[in-house]
């Protein structure tokens, strides 16, 4: 035998081994679509023979596509029953409306006034799940509208043991995945890619407990893991980490429909990188109260605002004929480890309400890099409260501060701090107004014109390790501000006339 028919011998008899590798085990419940009636030639429309695979697996089994693109309307899973998609296996959502029947949840949740469609839909579940190299592909772009006419590609409603793994999902007409009060969420190693609609939020993570999401790479048109509460259930007990996030609005956040709240959540060494909006966003604007939350270990490049804080008072209810929530509380959050590049003139806001403030939060060991290029009016320019606006980074308009941005918060803690910036800057590197147990310990930046930390009626304070190489250090300012200790040279601190100067001390 000639030594290339030899290669080509060899050749055919790896393509076949691989071929056989991808097949599932005989009678171990694997059960191949293409044996219901699926064609998978990417034009037959398959949800009948899908969905006789899943109803006939019912209880315990795997629904298998082998490599092939199948073309399907909804598909409703059942207990214990996961599709595994083959590598070169594609099921690609129809576009056409019809083919998406309307399933109102059992649940009520303001998500009752978004879609009613999915192209793959799970409620009141057990041991579910997606997995395999293959992919879901929504055809998103064929759909425009309003909520009603652009499915969710994956939704599960009040489902336990949910798994989703390795799988590719792209282009949704709607939110990626929706996960609304499940119990056992395991997400890891997927990748989402979504920028052809409105609304192409990534991961969406809804009342729900227990949840793992981990090893994922996102790039989405709307946030791209975002944890919320759409009812009275809270989202607690969640830990994203180990994660390469890219998105058009933010990259990591909390909110913003918050009702039920937010409560043990840690987020940790992830990736952002080209994001709109913020990297991290922590919001509660509808009476939720969020609580213990961790984020550590956030690199991030080219991203508008690295870090927003908002406790706000928009206040809507969930659903009808329940009363509009009091305003909610946020507290407890640490945030530390955070490394960003790339950020805009506009600041970072960390902003409560005068009357519902931020109660303990840390910064710890971080070095944020912002554009710069304030000018002095922006220095001294009055932030209006905005209580009931919808929350995003830029809502206040350019801060006064070209780093951080606190305003009513009680117990801000300050540890670590590097505040830099490309283009000369007017503005200081940190303004605090009605901040009260303020600690900074350890912060650097520049001051051009401006002090290094401006504070406005703050009360109870304490500042040491202030670093910059030239100009004034702290200015204090606001007829309210007291016990203040500053660890300062006196001809690097000001304060203005209205201040008792009795109440600052050099320590």
């Amino acid at each position: 035998m000639r030594r290339r028919e030899f290669a080509c011998v060899l050749g055919a008899l790896a393509l076949r081994r691989k071929s056989r590798a991808q097949q599932p085990a005989a009678g171990r419940g694997w059960l191949e679509v293409r044996a219901m009636g699926a064609l998978g030639d990417g034009h037959h429309l398959d949800t009948a023979a899908i969905q006789s695979a899943v109803d006939a697996c019912a209880g315990g089994g795997t629904v298998w596509f082998a490599p092939g693109v199948y073309r399907s309307g909804t598909i409703r899973l059942r207990n214990r029953v996961k599709l595994h998609l083959a590598n070169g296996a594609t099921l690609l959502g129809s576009t056409d409306l019809a083919d998406y029947p309307a399933i109102t949840p059992k649940l009520r949740s303001f998500t009752d006034t978004y879609t009613d469609k999915s192209l793959i839909y799970g409620e009141g579940l057990t041991g579910a799940g997606l997995e395999g190299d293959g992919s879901i592909d929504g055809q998103g772009a064929s759909f425009s509208g309003p909520y009603k006419v652009r499915p969710y590609l994956v939704r599960f409603v009040e489902c336990r043991e949910v798994a989703v793994r390795d799988i590719e999902l792209r282009n949704s007409p709607m939110w990626v995945q929706h996960y609304l009060a499940c119990d056992g969420v395991r997400i890891s190693g997927i990748r989402v890619s979504s920028r052809v609609n409105q609304n192409n939020d990534g991961i969406d993570i809804d009342a729900s407990s227990n949840v793992r999401i981990s090893d994922c790479h996102i790039v989405s048109g709307d946030d791209a893991i975002v944890l919320k509460s759409t009812t009275a259930q809270p989202c607690r007990d969640v830990v994203v980490t180990n994660c390469v996030l890219s998105s058009l609005c933010n990259a990591l956040k909390l909110g913003t429909e918050s009702t039920g709240g937010f409560d043990n959540i840690s987020i940790g060494n992830c990736s952002v990188y080209d994001t709109r909006l913020a990297g991290i966003a922590l919001e509660t604007v509808d009476g939720a109260i969020l609580d213990r939350v961790t984020i550590s270990n956030i690199v991030m490049r080219n991203v508008a605002c690295p870090i927003f804080v908002r406790l706000g008072d928009r206040g809507r209810p969930y659903t009808e004929g329940v009363p509009r929530p009091p305003a909610g509380a946020l507290g407890n959050v640490v945030i530390q480890g955070v490394e960003a590049e790339g950020a805009n003139q506009t600041g970072c806001a960390l902003a409560g309400l005068p009357d519902h403030p931020i109660e303990n939060l840390t910064l710890r060991d971080i070095a944020l890099s912002f554009q710069g290029g304030g000018v002095a009016a922006d220095a001294v320019r009055a932030v209006p409260e905005q209580a009931g606006m919808y929350p995003e980074y830029r809502m206040f308009g350019r801060l006064p501060a070209y780093g951080l941005f606190a305003r009513h918060i009680r117990g801000l803690h300050i540890e670590n701090v590097l505040l830099s910036v490309a283009a000369a800057d007017a503005r200081p590197a940190m303004v605090c107004e009605d901040v009260e147990r303020l600690g900074v310990d350890g912060l650097s930046g520049h001051s051009e014109g401006a002090p290094l930390v401006r504070l406005k009626d703050v009360r109870t304070a304490r500042l040491r390790d202030l670093t910059a190489p030239r100009g004034m250090l702290v200015g204090v300012a606001g007829a309210s501000s007291a016990a203040i200790a500053v660890q300062c040279p006196p001809d690097r601190l000001t304060a203005a006339p209205e201040v008792n100067r009795k109440e600052i001390a050099d320590r």
